[in-house]
C-alpha cells in the first residue's frame, strides 16, 4: 500500500512492537552473504573470524544466517580482519534501519519527505521531542513487558527518526502540547526536567514551534484525540491518528480539511511560542 493511502498502518508514536518484516529479514540475509563471502575469500572458518574480531562462533553464524543483526562494532572488526576495504563497513546504515521496527522506517519514510509537521498530542510528550530517558520509560510502563533487547531497540528506533531536525532542508515543525504533558513525571522527577530542558531546547530553533494548550481552558478543539499532518513535497498531505492498538494514516480530502481545521483551531486556542516556552519554565521550576 502507498504511503498515502488511507487505511490501518501501524507507523504511529505508540508502544506497539513490530514483527520483522520481509524487507528487514532480506537485509540481514544480504549483509550476512556480503561477510560469509569476504570470510571465504580469506580462508577463513566462522571460529577464525570470531575469534579474530572477539566474537563467538555462533555469532558469526548467525550474522552470516541472516538471524542477528551485527553491532558497527561488529562489522568494523570483520571489515579490518578480512580486509574489505570498507565494504563491510559501508553496511552500518542498511543494518542500523533493518534493526528498527518497520511501523518506525515507515513513520521516517513519511517525515522525510514533509516540509511541515504539525501535531498535537494529549497524553505524552512527541516521539520527536523525546529525550531518550523519557523514552526508555515510556517504553518501560508498556503492559505487557517489553523484554531489554526490545525496549532498547525501540529506543533507539524512536531516536533516529530525531535527524529530521538537523536535515537540510528541514521542515517546519508545530507542535501543540497538552499542560498535562509537562506535569506528568514519567520516570520520575529528574527524567522530567531533563524532558522539560530539552523542549526549551529545542523550542529555540528557528524552524520548530511548541505551543502549550493550558488546562484551564474552556472552549477546546481536541478533544477528540491527537493527531498528526504531515505536508509532503509533493503537495498532499497526510493525516494520522493512533488510539491503543490502532493507528490509521488518513489521506481522503474531506477528512483531511476536517483535521486541518481543527489543528488551526487549537493553535488559536493555545498559548503563543513565546508564552508556552515561558510556561514551560516555570513547569521546570516547579518540578
Amino acid at each position: 500500500m502507498d504511503a498515502t493511502e488511507q487505511g490501518p498502518q501501524q507507523v504511529g508514536d505508540g508502544e506497539e512492537p513490530q514483527s520483522d518484516d520481509e524487507e528487514s529479514t532480506a537485509v540481514l540475509r544480504t549483509v550476512g552473504k556480503v561477510i560469509k563471502m569476504c570470510r571465504e575469500r580469506q580462508g577463513m572458518t566462522q571460529a577464525e573470524l570470531g575469534a579474530a574480531i572477539r566474537y563467538s562462533e555462533e555469532q558469526v553464524s548467525s550474522v552470516e544466517r541472516g538471524r542477528r543483526a551485527p553491532k558497527p562494532q561488529f562489522l568494523e572488526a570483520a571489515d579490518k580482519a578480512l580486509e574489505a576495504g570498507g565494504l563491510i563497513a559501508g553496511l552500518q546504515k542498511d543494518v542500523e534501519e533493518a534493526r528498527y521496527p518497520k511501523k518506525v522506517r515507515d513513520l521516517a519514510k513519511l517525515e522525510a519527505k514533509a516540509v511541515e509537521l504539525c501535531a498535537y498530542i494529549n497524553t505524552v510528550i512527541h516521539g520527536l521531542l523525546q529525550t531518550p530517558e523519557y523514552s526508555r520509560a515510556l517504553y518501560g510502563m508498556r503492559r505487557p513487558l517489553f523484554t531489554e533487547d526490545e525496549l532498547e531497540r525501540l529506543v533507539a528506533a524512536r531516536l533516529s527518526r530525531q535527524k529530521i531536525f538537523t536535515a537540510h532542508p528541514a521542515p517546519i515543525f508545530s507542535f501543540v502540547l497538552e499542560e498535562v504533558t509537562l506535569r506528568r513525571p514519567l520516570g520520575g522527577r529528574m527524567v522530567m526536567r531533563k524532558q522539560l530542558e530539552h523542549l526549551l531546547q529545542i523550542g529555540q530553533l528557528r524552524n520548530v514551534e511548541i505551543q502549550v494548550m493550558p488546562t484551564d481552558r474552556e472552549d477546546h478543539a481536541g478533544l477528540a484525540g491527537s493527531l498528526r499532518l504531515m505536508k509532503l513535497k509533493e503537495g498532499d498531505t497526510v493525516g494520522h491518528n493512533e488510539v491503543q492498538l490502532t493507528s490509521r494514516l488518513i489521506s481522503n480530502p474531506q477528512e483531511i480539511q476536517v483535521l486541518e481545521i481543527r489543528y488551526g483551531i487549537i493553535r488559536a486556542q493555545a498559548l503563543t511560542r513565546r508564552e508556552s516556552l515561558a510556561f514551560i519554565e516555570k513547569v521546570l521550576g516547579e518540578t
